[in-house]
């Protein structure tokens, strides 16, 4: 694949028309995508053993688990910095060749400090891919595509989440920890080859270099009132999303619910929901606009809060429904709306977005965790309506 970095010739590609090929990079990109945040998440589906394992809080190993947001929130504004000067290909390449060493590493871990220096390296590597397959995503589509694009982009993520928990889950229960972080060091390498062999097979378009530097272009975005309320929005996203689903691996093993291993990875089926319901974001804020779409999916969102302090299995699991359905389409209406909103230096405004987005998994993360030893469950789910109530008011500011 040719640097997309390079200048684009003058109406080579107009912003209304439908690009070549979007058909065949949305797959690649969403493949991509799947395939490098694969073990993002996929690691809450074994808390509660590996709490056990290294013999501390729940808060603790949540926020061991997610310090890979940290990573990512980093990663993200460098590779956004210094976007315009990096080929997505071999960035993606490298960046997922690298990313299997912290995972396989994961394996033999001593402690829980060392636990947690890996998974910030690997949310180094993770973010470099996704911050790069982003700004690819942008520079290739037009204005008239991009909806549709980021939408298939985000179900990848979605998709991850559901297939990496139940892998997880399995591998653990049947080999043991070890293992588990050895097959998605080899889904990572998967990756990798899936960007070798693909990516360069899809027609690029070069991207037009920006008239200002990185750091004016940074500056630029984060004072337009727009991309600013987007990028609090994915601040407020994450951080509802991680507080949900860290913490009710928690409530689902412990009674009345009392859930083994294979079935709390059997649980995130209800991500199956959102797999198809996300596909389905870009053509909804087209038609309907990117404002009613966040706040639609804001309500569905939080109408799962109360169902998941029910006593009741099958009442949860509706709420876990609702809450993943809800942030996944409102992620992908946002993302959609940064690649719009942002008419250059593309690759900067993702990596912004990118790093709010991963900065509010960090800080719920702490938060509530802090919440759940401190409170209890019901704490936790107030604390995450209080995020969606705050990305709604956010939403306020996306216009057009």
């Amino acid at each position: 694949m040719t640097d997309l970095s390079a200048p684009v010739k003058p109406g080579a590609l107009t912003m209304d028309a439908h690009s070549p090929g979007l058909a065949l990079r949305s797959l690649v990109i969403g493949l991509t995508a799947f395939l490098t945040v694969v073990d993002l998440f996929a690691t809450q589906a074994i808390l509660p053993s590996l709490t056990r394992h290294y013999g501390v809080t729940p808060a603790a190993m949540g926020f061991a688990v997610n310090a890979s947001t940290f990573g990512m929130a980093i990663a993200s504004l460098v590779v956004g910095f210094f976007s315009p000067h990096i080929n997505r290909r071999t960035g993606i390449l490298l960046s997922l060749t690298l990313l299997a060493i912290p995972t396989g590493l994961l394996a033999s871990a001593p402690n829980l400090a060392v636990f947690t220096a890996l998974r910030v390296a690997q949310g180094l590597c993770m973010a470099s891919a996704f911050a790069l397959t982003l700004a690819y995503l942008g520079e290739q589509c037009s204005a008239m595509d991009a909806g549709g694009a980021f939408a298939a982009y985000i179900t990848g993520n979605v998709a991850s989440n559901l297939v990496g928990r139940l892998v997880s889950a399995a591998v653990a229960d049947s080999l043991g920890l070890a293992w588990n972080f050895y097959v998605f060091a080899a889904l990572n390498l998967a990756g990798a080859v899936l960007v070798y062999f693909t990516i360069r097979r899809v027609q690029p378009m070069r991207a037009m270099m920006p008239a200002a530097s990185p750091l004016e272009a940074t500056i630029a975005h984060w004072r337009n009132p727009r991309l600013r309320a987007a990028f609090g929005i994915g601040f407020c996203i994450l951080f509802a999303f991680i507080g949900t689903f860290t913490f009710v691996n928690f409530v689902l093993v412990r009674p009345p619910l009392s859930l083994g291993m294979m079935d709390l990875g059997l649980v995130y089926f209800v991500f199956l929901p959102s797999v198809v319901t996300t596909l389905l974001a870009g053509k909804v804020a087209s038609r309907l606009g990117t404002r009613p779409t966040i706040w639609g999916s804001l309500v569905v969102a939080g109408l799962g809060l109360p169902l998941m302090l029910a006593p009741h299995l099958g009442e949860v699991l509706t709420g876990m429904v609702l809450v993943g359905v809800g942030t996944f389409f409102a992620q992908a209406a946002a993302t959609g709306f940064v690649g719009q909103a942002a008419t250059d230096s593309r690759g900067v405004a993702s990596g912004a977005y990118l790093a709010c987005y991963f900065c509010g998994g960090l800080v719920g993360t702490a938060v509530l965790g802090r919440l759940f030893d401190s409170f209890g469950w019901h704490a936790c789910v107030a604390g995450v309506g209080i995020a969606l109530a705050a990305a709604a008011l956010l939403t306020f500011s996306l216009k057009r």
